[in-house]
């Protein structure tokens, strides 16, 4: 008896034991006998995919007020919307002003108004709604943003406006923004990542004294000189309306222009509405030059495993703005040398096919880092070239970044340009999965062109570069005289005069120099 239920279930065993049985699948007897899976299946409805008519599910809606306000929107389904006002206002305009107000007044953001008595109060009324705040003030750009739930618009609209038209700017919150621009000055100096520092030299010595050449941040001996007096005389003439605009990802057009009539349309601003006075329309005057600090690095980050002492120098040269032609091949030109870092984000290896990785970090085992970056303004641009190395090498380490400046007129491979196209399409496409971003990219354009270009335009702009492209902006960009910025020790740091004649020169080698002694 038992054999013949052993027969009549062979698997019963390997079950019992909790065993995974094996059954075979064959075409063999099947209604469709060996049809690929690239061919659809006779008899089977075709299948309809969701589409969107034309544009209009990634159109940004543009609305002008009658006080000159700019009203842009940006559809995106979800709960949560990002909402802010972007001004027309940063460092490149305190010509006539103590330097580092926009510093001081991304400090003093969100502090006590005219409706709410402290921060605290702010904070907690966007909590209601799930929402956080924040405020970045760049060379030309000072911006205002919240994120938060999408029923909480009307709040976070009218607190938005009395935040930027209304604060209070008492003298604890003026003393304690001293305090916080103090610490981060020191912070600044004492950083092992000299990046933000160099980034500053670099605008100081491309740009002397002027527009994007003035200092982003507050000096040391300014900052007791700036209080409500001169920050209300600022703010006067740079926070009007026409130079504002209310931009919003995730919510309706519609909803946030009526919530911008409410609370952006007649409000009075605290520092009164005298008549403004002639507003800085300064063009960026590029100048070139060199800006050198010499400085004790052998200490900036100690412990178990300390960073060596390096000597770090940026080289840059003009390029053109945001709003011209040639900043498209600009851009792919700062993809292909190794923008955003040679080890850039999205994947290990993504940074391994650039010229500063290939021809510089894999070739110069001595050389810590070499990074490109572009830096572009809605009238001038910069393109530089930031290396480290011990301080006994930093000759060699110019002329090999001289060097890499030739060769971008040379020859550029299919592939190469081919790669950096395609990586700076996906690295356009990825960074607008974000909402914050998106609506970064909707304020910044309207408040430039009062307009937007969808990333499809600018992936269509992209593609369409070429080799010849490329060849035509590096030689006009190689006509500028370089801006230099060096930190650390310097003792090796060849001559202004030797770097420009090496960037004039057909492969951008230093003039030779002759010792007698070393």
């Amino acid at each position: 008896m038992a054999a013949t239920v052993a027969r009549r279930c062979p698997w019963g065993p390997a079950r019992r034991l909790g065993l995974v049985a094996y059954r075979s699948y064959s075409s063999s007897g099947s209604s469709y006998p060996s049809i690929p899976l690239t061919t659809p299946l006779p008899g089977v409805p075709k299948p309809l995919f969701a589409t969107v008519d034309t544009q209009q599910g990634f159109e940004t809606k543009v609305t002008t007020l009658e006080n000159g306000l700019q009203v842009a929107s940006q559809n995106k389904f979800g709960q949560f919307c990002t909402v802010g006002i972007l001004i027309n206002s940063g460092s490149r305009y305190e010509t006539k002003y103590i330097g580092g107000i926009s510093h001081f007044l991304e400090k003093l953001a969100f502090s006590s108004t005219a409706q709410f008595g402290s921060k605290d109060e702010i904070l907690l009324t966007l909590e209601k709604h799930g929402g956080i705040c924040d405020c970045q003030a760049s060379r030309d750009t000072t911006m205002y943003a919240v994120s938060a739930d999408v029923k909480g618009l009307d709040t976070v609209v009218d607190l938005l406006a009395d935040v930027v038209l209304q604060p209070r700017l008492s003298d604890e919150e003026i003393e304690m923004t001293r305090m916080a621009v103090h610490f981060e000055l020191e912070d600044l100096n004492m950083r092992p990542d000299p990046e933000p520092l160099l980034t500053e030299m670099i605008h100081a010595a491309a740009y002397r004294e002027n527009t994007v050449g003035l200092n982003r941040f507050c000096l040391p001996e300014d900052i007791k000189r700036i209080d409500r007096e001169v920050l209300h005389s600022y703010l006067r003439n740079y926070y009007t309306p026409d130079r504002m605009v209310l931009a919003a990802v995730g919510v309706e057009h519609d909803r946030l222009v009526d919530c911008a009539r409410r609370y952006l349309l007649g409000t009075k601003p605290v520092w009164g509405s005298a008549a403004v006075k002639k507003v800085d329309k300064s063009v960026a005057q590029y100048t070139g030059g060199i800006l050198k600090l010499e400085k004790d690095m052998s200490n900036v980050s100690l412990g178990p495993t300390p960073i060596p002492e390096l000597t770090h120098i940026m080289i840059g040269l003009e390029t053109c703005s945001f709003l011209e032609e040639d900043f498209i091949p600009f851009a792919v030109l700062n993809m292909m040398m190794g923008g955003g870092g040679s080890f850039s984000a999205g994947g290990p290896g993504k940074g391994m096919f650039t010229r500063l990785y290939l021809n510089v970090l894999n070739r110069h085992h001595w050389m810590y880092n070499a990074t490109s970056y572009h830096h572009s303004y809605e009238d001038t641009g910069l393109l530089c070239i930031h290396a480290s190395a011990d301080p006994r090498q930093v000759r060699e380490m110019v002329e090999i970044i001289t060097r890499e400046f030739i060769l971008m007129a040379g020859a550029v491979g299919e592939v190469e340009l081919e790669r950096a196209k395609t990586q700076l399409q996906s690295m356009l496409m990825m960074n607008l999965e974000s909402r914050p971003v998106i609506f970064e990219d909707v304020g910044r354009q309207v408040l430039a062109t009062g307009t937007r270009k969808l990333p499809h335009e600018l992936c269509v702009l992209i593609g369409q570069v070429g080799t010849e492209d490329i060849k035509r902006v590096v030689t006009k960009m190689l006509h500028n005289k370089p801006a230099v910025a060096a930190l650390g020790d310097l003792t090796e740091l060849p001559s202004y005069e030797h770097i420009q004649a090496a960037l004039s020169s057909k492969d951008g080698r230093l003039p030779r120099v002759y010792r007698l002694f070393r």
